[in-house]
């Protein structure tokens, strides 16, 4: 995949993909009819084998790329989820917080907020570039270390001990599952196959034999909705890169009603 795409703003993107397809068509499309189009329609039956060829290529190439935009829409889709359920935990955990007593339940809440708010404003650009973030880290073990300094006086604080630390440990396993999938998506492979295809359905339909105009109008409508399909799959492929990403909106929400300082 070419990353740069993900720089465009998400209508220009899908102009750009549209754009390039209609016009490899339209402009493939004459050279083919004036050089290879007596060759190639040789027999009055070419057209007929040619349309064949075309309509069981499609088939194919269309189940293909229906299945990978499936599987775009299930990355995600499962992406999404991972970004939810780390903020969930993170409410949760903020909300435990607040039986502890002073001063370490202000320092806790204060580390937990800072990295609330770095994910927001840090971690969510550089993800957005395809960077894992790592600056998190120091934040996590900073709360974590404050956490194991507390020692429970009776058996509530020793449950609430224990559910903060089981909370704890489900947020950092949220978290991992999010840095993993910073760079997830359809493997290159799968890509070569798709520009392939895209080739070689547009050269059966230079192929075909018909009046001109009708050739082009019809060349560039498939060519047109064939970009659209394949603008889809590249838009959603890379869950966190471009204007149709997955962004901070569970963090900033949980920031904004629970943690803001008021």
């Amino acid at each position: 995949m070419f990353y740069r795409i993900y720089d465009y703003p998400i209508l220009y993107m899908g102009a750009l993909f549209a754009f390039v397809f209609v016009a490899f068509a339209w402009l493939g499309l004459l050279p083919v009819r004036a050089y290879f189009g007596r060759w190639i329609h040789t027999e009055k039956r070419a057209n007929d084998m040619v349309g064949f060829t075309l309509s069981s290529f499609s088939v194919l190439y269309g189940l293909l790329l229906g299945l990978l935009a499936v599987a775009a829409y299930q990355n995600f889709s499962s992406v999404s989820d991972i970004v939810n359920k780390e903020a969930s935990l993170i409410a949760a955990l903020y909300r435990d917080l607040s039986g502890y007593p002073q001063p370490i339940r202000g320092s806790m809440e204060d580390k937990l907020r800072d990295y609330t708010s770095n994910v927001i404003d840090k971690s969510w650009p550089q993800q957005r570039k395809g960077i894992v973030p790592s600056a998190g880290s120091e934040r996590i073990t900073e709360f974590y270390d404050e956490l194991l300094k507390f020692q429970p006086s009776d058996k509530r604080e020793e449950v609430l001990f224990a559910e903060t630390l089981r909370q704890f440990n489900n947020f950092v396993e949220a978290r991992r599952s999010r840095l993993a999938n910073v760079n997830t998506g359809l493997p290159a492979v799968l890509w070569w196959v798709v520009v392939i295809g895209s080739l070689i359905n547009i050269s059966l339909l230079w192929m075909l034999d018909m009046e001109v105009h009708i050739h082009f109008i019809l060349s560039g409508a498939l060519s047109l909705f064939l970009g659209m399909v394949i603008f889809l799959i590249a838009a959603m492929d890379n869950p966190f890169r471009g204007e149709l990403s997955v962004g901070p909106d569970a963090f900033q929400l949980v920031y904004e009603t629970l943690m803001k300082p008021k």
